[in-house]
């Protein structure tokens, strides 16, 4: 990362920029549809939404401004264990740099300290340069949803097991 882009917990003032940017990259990639993060009625609260227990929620800074975020939730209905990788959307000049992996790796070893042994997923086809970085993290397909996103349009479904990152790191 450059010396000019930090990444920090959300905060309430940063929840205008973050929906601006979800609804953004939603659009560039034309999966600005219902059964989207495009429509959550949470969408410009995400500050308020994270304060759910075992939640975690960050914001690339850039300049002083949010170009980016990405983070875990203990979404409804999911196995014991698990946490969902969500909100992961970076403004287009922040792509392909390595600050997205660098914040799924954040995420992720967060959700392993944490105590869950899982992080999933839910994506689309349409996001064609966050799927392949899915992949090269070790994430696995499954062949459907868990849990109660309400992200109804979202038909690609993906898994990874964490729970050895925090065991590696206690022994």
């Amino acid at each position: 990362m450059m010396q000019n882009e930090i990444i920090r917990p959300i905060e309430p003032k940063d929840n205008g920029s973050m929906a601006d940017i979800i609804k953004k990259v939603l659009t560039e990639f034309k999966a600005n549809k219902p059964g989207t993060a495009y429509f959550d009625k949470n969408l410009y609260s995400l500050s308020d939404v994270f304060r759910t227990p075992k939640s975690w929620y960050w914001v690339i800074e850039q300049d002083g401004e949010v170009r980016g975020g990405g983070g875990i939730f203990p979404t409804d209905g999911l196995p014991d264990g698990y946490c969902e990788l969500v909100k992961l959307y970076l403004d287009e000049p922040l792509r392909g740099r390595g600050i997205g992996k660098k914040l799924i790796a954040l995420c992720l070893q967060t959700a392993a300290d944490a105590g869950y042994t899982h992080v999933y997923l839910e994506t689309m086809p349409e996001l064609k340069i966050a799927v392949p970085l899915y992949e090269r993290l070790g994430f696995n397909y499954i062949q459907t949803s868990l849990g109660n996103s309400g992200h109804t349009d979202c038909n690609t479904w993906m898994v990874k097991a964490v729970a050895h990152l925090s065991a590696i790191k206690n022994n």
